[in-house]
């Protein structure tokens, strides 16, 4: 059935100009990051008993959330079984696999090595990031951009200690590991000196930045926040401040979908950046009302996402990252939903004739376009996707949830609540 599907949709597509299997052979070369904090919460295994904080919330007690290195690596495993294409594992330094007591500022590579065999014998990638919040040294609101210089430090110390251990990732794994900085700085009331604390932040990412890394091994990332819990009136980090550092300094722009106004969305923003920047960074989350990280679905704007990567032809410029974490449902199911979604998108849109559709554009066919672009959205790629899944071997359609159930009734069940 799946194969008699297929062949009608391939047959289908073929009439419009669209290659299927190219479409399909772009998808599985095109990896997507799944982040490690989704498994446990964003709670991390460095210190169990500091409670989230820098305006991050995970809301809900599912049963089964991972509550080691060996449980979340469990979790991933089974995610992975059901993702078709190439995937990535995305850290927090929060997530070291170490007995020892140790600091974020005293991170080293051999506090990781047991995430590189794993990412070695699942045969994926890792990316990084410096975990700038949930510490005492972060309780003011402030990191790199303190006012106190001894928490300027720290924080300097810390990210230039992971900047050291995404080099050993991206050498040992022989692919340039994206280290993503973010950092919650902000006042929840009207300061008056706004200029202060941005300059403070830029000398502290200079100093961070002074190490010259390959990158053949590094690619270092800038994220932007638009506000947070307890940082509602002034974020120091703003899309303003960020873009100009990461556009000045040859660094990746790391664009949230839930870090921006409720009307702006970042499907506008990507190919306006890639005109200045080399590469670029994609946090692909969902909003509701606020940066709340919900499981991403298919809506318009995942679509967009999508379209405008293929589009720009920009696919092999952009790294996509997933981030958000979902507490009150089933995590594995979250990552597979979200993953799963995003591919959706990218194979939807790789299956639209899209240079006969630039050419009506530039003609000034307006009519053309619109009927066009509305009719090719009911074209069949689910037949596809279920093909691709078959293809490589995972499940296809909602058949994966059977997979989840059992590993739940067998495996998560078994461990409680949070």
């Amino acid at each position: 059935m799946v194969q008699k599907a297929y062949q009608w949709a391939k047959e289908k597509y073929a009439a419009i100009g669209v290659d299927t299997e190219k479409a399909m052979n772009i998808l599985s070369s095109t990896p997507i990051s799944l982040h490690c904090w989704q498994g446990d919460d964003v709670g991390g295994f460095l210190f169990r008993d500091i409670a989230l904080s820098g305006g991050i919330q995970a809301t809900g007690n599912y049963p089964g959330k991972a509550r080691t290195p060996q449980e979340l690596r469990q979790d991933l495993e089974k995610a992975l079984s059901l993702i078709p294409g190439k995937l990535r594992l995305n850290l927090h330094a929060i997530y070291a696999d170490t007995a020892e007591t140790v600091d974020l500022d005293q991170l080293e590579p051999r506090h990781f090595t047991s995430w590189v065999a794993w990412a070695k014998e699942n045969n994926i990638g890792l990316d990084f990031n410096p975990t700038c919040f949930s510490h005492p040294m972060a309780d003011s609101g402030f990191t790199v951009s303190s006012p106190n210089q001894k928490v300027r430090d720290f924080w300097i110390r810390h990210c230039q200690a992971c900047r050291n251990i995404a080099a050993y990732m991206g050498n040992e794994l022989g692919a340039p590991c994206v280290i993503n900085f973010w950092f919650p700085d902000g006042y929840k009331d009207i300061p008056v000196d706004k200029e202060a604390p941005r300059r403070r932040m830029m000398e502290s990412l200079d100093e961070i930045f002074a190490q010259s890394i390959d990158e053949r091994y590094v690619l270092d990332a800038l994220e932007s926040k638009l506000f947070g819990v307890g940082s509602e009136s002034y974020t120091v980090g703003s899309n303003e401040f960020i873009t100009a550092y990461a556009v000045s300094r040859g660094k990746l722009p790391c664009l949230d979908a839930g870090h921006f106004h409720p009307t702006e969305v970042i499907s506008d923003k990507i190919p306006s950046l890639l005109l200045f920047c080399k590469e670029l960074l994609l946090h692909v989350s969902r909003p509701v009302r606020w940066d709340s990280d919900h499981v991403v679905i298919l809506d318009d704007e995942l679509q967009a996402i999508a379209s405008v990567l293929v589009r720009s032809h920009a696919l092999n410029r952009t790294h996509i990252g997933l981030d958000y974490f979902d507490a009150s449902i089933n995590r594995i199911a979250a990552w597979v939903i979200g993953t799963r979604n995003m591919q959706k998108a990218l194979l939807k849109a790789l299956l639209e004739p899209i240079e006969p559709l630039k050419t009506l554009e530039l003609e000034g066919d307006y009519t053309s376009r619109l009927a066009l672009t509305e009719e090719y959205k009911t074209y069949p790629f689910g037949a596809v996707w279920e093909y691709y899944c078959e293809k490589s071997g995972v499940p296809g359609n909602e058949h994966w949830l059977q997979s989840v159930k059992a590993y739940e009734k067998d495996v998560l069940f078994s461990r409680g609540g949070k």
